[in-house]
């Protein structure tokens, strides 16, 4: 077993172990990626207060996220195609959040189905819908979710229309598929992986594939989704969904204080401020720089959460104290995934959890429910001057 330090050392096994069209698709964002590397570089910038003579015994990093304990204020974010950066990687990754006590968000666009990871679970885990064109493909999902009793919706907005993503096209992830010679290649040398995804059933889009109105193999799959994303998704669509579903809705991909003050007013339970990961708009800024003025538009409206460039248990110190009740690890677990599996994501929850706690202590801090705006220190002009 390897040394595992920092998330950095699962980001390298990630890279060895997994084919690179997976590995490319999970490392990549859109255009330029410009945005993609601001959202963790923007993380640097903010310092952290050191304090002394503390009394640090008894520290948690315990709370609630959209009223629902959790071990520490982190949820894994919805990844699609998990479940090919490892075989069965959704039903891994949920039973390592599930142990360490953090909420699993699944995507509309797993692997595996979300009745797979029911069956592999027994508590609760959040549902991430995609809106589609197709109404009763939408309604079935939604009664599929309700059914297999998962505890909150999170509904992305920032999908309606597919960004670019230069590494994808040249590898061929594209819809439909169409892998280039050097990544077979590549995916001949990936032994474990390949005998690991020779042994699950679970090989395809399992909420779409037989659930979507004449999708039953992957050639009617890659014609369905290319149609499928919503570009008429609005506010009072919105609105509709929250009321199809009657639970918890956490509204992810706002970036906008204006945006964020419509998501209160439809009755969202909490909103992440996120940019898709940097994986849609290019140029937009990074979502640490839009937490505050997100967190100071909405008040005590709704819950804000935090997603897109968090590696450390540092960066969700630093999210915590500028107003955030929740940060999402996307591409932190991935990495943990695909370097050693279930073991892996709980690898990246540990040392998470680790960084957070000392930092918390270090700045002076007990509980995680106590780290406030004094723990950190930002630059005067972070947030910028934009005309």
């Amino acid at each position: 077993m390897p040394v595992i330090t920092n998330i950095d050392d699962l980001k390298r096994l990630h890279k060895k172990r997994t084919p690179k069209m997976f590995y490319d698709y999970c490392e990549s964002g859109a255009w330029t990626e410009q945005t993609f590397r601001e959202n963790v570089s923007d993380f640097d910038k903010i310092r952290l207060r050191q304090r002394v003579a503390v009394d640090m015994e008894g520290r948690s990093t315990a709370t609630k996220m959209i009223g629902q304990d959790v071990a520490m204020p982190v949820a894994l974010a919805p990844v699609g195609l998990t479940g090919m950066q490892r075989a069965d990687g959704e039903i891994k990754a949920a039973k390592a959040a599930e142990k360490f006590g953090v909420p699993f968000t699944l995507s509309t666009m797993s692997i595996c189905s979300i009745e797979e990871v029911a069956k592999h679970t027994t508590k609760p885990f959040w549902f991430q819908l995609y809106v589609m064109r197709d109404q009763q493909f939408l309604e079935n999902i939604i009664e599929r979710a309700k059914k297999a009793k998962c505890s909150a919706l999170v509904l992305t907005l920032d999908l309606q229309i597919l960004g670019q993503r230069h590494k994808d096209l040249k590898n061929g992830l594209v819809v439909p598929i169409k892998p280039k010679l050097g990544n077979l290649l590549n995916l001949s040398t990936k032994w474990q992986w390949g005998l690991e995804m020779l042994q699950t059933k679970n090989k395809s889009f399992g909420n779409i594939v037989g659930h979507a109105k004449g999708v039953n193999n992957l050639g009617s799959l890659f014609s369905w989704t290319a149609e499928q994303f919503d570009p008429r998704l609005d506010w009072d669509k919105i609105k509709r969904i929250k009321e199809m579903w009657g639970g918890p809705l956490i509204l992810k991909g706002v970036l906008d204080e204006e945006d964020a003050r419509r998501a209160a007013d439809v009755g969202a339970d909490a909103i992440i401020v996120s940019n898709h990961g940097g994986r849609q708009l290019d140029g937009a800024l990074s979502s640490i720089r839009m937490l505050e003025p997100i967190v100071k538009a909405v008040g005590d409206q709704t819950e804000v959460h935090i997603d897109s460039g968090i590696r450390s248990g540092q960066d969700v110190l630093k999210a915590m104290a500028m107003g955030a009740k929740g940060a999402y690890i996307g591409r932190a677990y991935i990495y943990g995934l695909g370097a050693m599996g279930e073991a892996g994501v709980t690898k990246a929850l540990e040392v998470i959890h680790k960084e957070m706690d000392i930092t918390m202590a270090l700045c002076g801090r007990k509980h995680i429910e106590d780290v406030d705006r004094d723990v950190v220190l930002v630059p005067e002009d972070f947030e910028g001057r934009w005309a």
